[in-house]
């Protein structure tokens, strides 16, 4: 009787403890939307070095070597140039003997001027009596041996392969001894003056740049500057170059516009802090659109997924909500709709949210 009769135990109900967030409040700002792409950087000029003289090497420098540089005008290869030289002798004494025919045939030809005069001073002459024809010869023979010379001093001049250029060696694929043709393959060189990166962009990543199809810059319009960055050692590195056109049709397979930017000097001037723009390094590349237009800014901790916000409403429960992102950065979320002035998005990781679940916002530590 005692256990029927005695009291109910008193309930106690526990208060849910709510979750606390941090928060930022989006704000509408004017923008300068930036492109950001990525691409491979590349040699503005490559070529395979060939002789155009066959011969024998004799000597190979010591910067026509795999990642070496050479200057322009510098002696890379020299080939056997005995024969060339004795070429050049042969065309020289053919010369002088042009010369002398011509002094020759122009002296007959004034004997039979005068010869012809005394007999009839009265009658001009006609050419083939008084040796024009001959002295016509004569400078024609004297013409050709000076071409002949020319040829053979420029085949003396090329056994010495030199490059105009300032650049590097890609690979050497010949050695000291060896008998080369015009049609071999001495090596692959590429010149260091420029570097290009074709950057892929959207229809809509050419708006942002103002840039039309077929673009090609000039002094007037010098295409919008892009900041190239990439990973080398431990270190992020970035590059200043420039847009300096576009393609005038879309790649078939991939359906983007392809433009092409410039580095100038990218191994000496246009390095960062002494690391080169090296060929074949894959570079994210930046470009800061020229039309200014209104959009809301959030911090890029406030994005969740790819187009995910969540947002604290007036009865501090969580709104999950999907966005329109015009451009991300690395601090930064540019929205172009989903979410108002003035909204509180969360920028504090949360597990397991839940759309409509009350939440704590936390106002004193919440970020400007």
């Amino acid at each position: 009787m005692m256990a029927a009769t005695k009291p109910a135990p008193e309930k106690k109900e526990e208060e849910q403890r709510l979750v606390s967030l941090l928060y930022s409040e989006a704000r509408e700002e004017a923008v300068h939307l930036s492109v950001a792409t990525q691409g491979e950087v590349r040699p503005h000029t490559e070529i395979d070095l060939t002789p155009q003289v066959s011969g024998r090497i004799v000597a190979i420098a010591d910067n026509f070597a795999e990642g070496a540089g050479f200057e322009p005008g510098e002696t890379l290869i020299q080939l056997d140039d005995a024969d060339f030289r004795l070429a050049v002798a042969r065309a020289k004494a053919g010369v002088e003997q042009a010369k002398v025919l011509l002094l020759q045939a122009e002296a007959a030809a004034t004997v039979k001027r005068q010869q012809w005069l005394a007999l009839n001073p009265n009658k001009e002459p006609t050419p083939l009596q008084v040796n024009k024809p001959q002295v016509a010869e004569a400078e024609a023979n004297l013409r050709s041996a000076r071409a002949e010379l020319a040829d053979a001093e420029l085949n003396l001049a090329r056994t010495k392969i030199k490059l105009p250029f300032r650049g590097r060696v890609v690979n050497r694929e010949v050695g000291v001894g060896q008998y080369v043709t015009a049609s071999t393959s001495l090596g692959r060189v590429f010149a260091t003056d420029r570097v290009e990166i074709r950057l892929p962009l959207t229809d809509t990543q050419l708006q942002e740049l103002a840039l039309p199809m077929g673009f090609v810059s000039t002094t007037n319009n010098p295409g919008p500057q892009v900041t190239l960055s990439a990973q080398v050692g431990s270190q992020e590195r970035h590059w200043q170059g420039r847009i300096v056109r576009t393609q005038a049709a879309v790649d078939q397979q991939t359906r983007l516009i392809y433009a092409v930017a410039e580095v100038q000097d990218p191994y000496g001037k246009g390095a960062s802090n002494g690391v080169p723009l090296a060929v074949g390094l894959f570079v994210t590349a930046e470009a800061e659109g020229v039309q200014e237009q209104s959009a809301l800014v959030v911090p890029r901790e406030a994005l969740r997924s790819a187009d995910k916000v969540y947002v604290i409403d007036k009865d501090n429960r969580l709104d999950i909500r999907t966005v329109k992102i015009l451009s991300t950065s690395e601090n930064r979320v540019v929205i172009a709709s989903g979410l108002e002035d003035g909204e509180r998005v969360v920028t504090s990781t949360i597990a397991n949210a839940i759309d409509g679940m009350e939440v704590q916002p936390i106002t004193q530590l919440a970020r400007n």
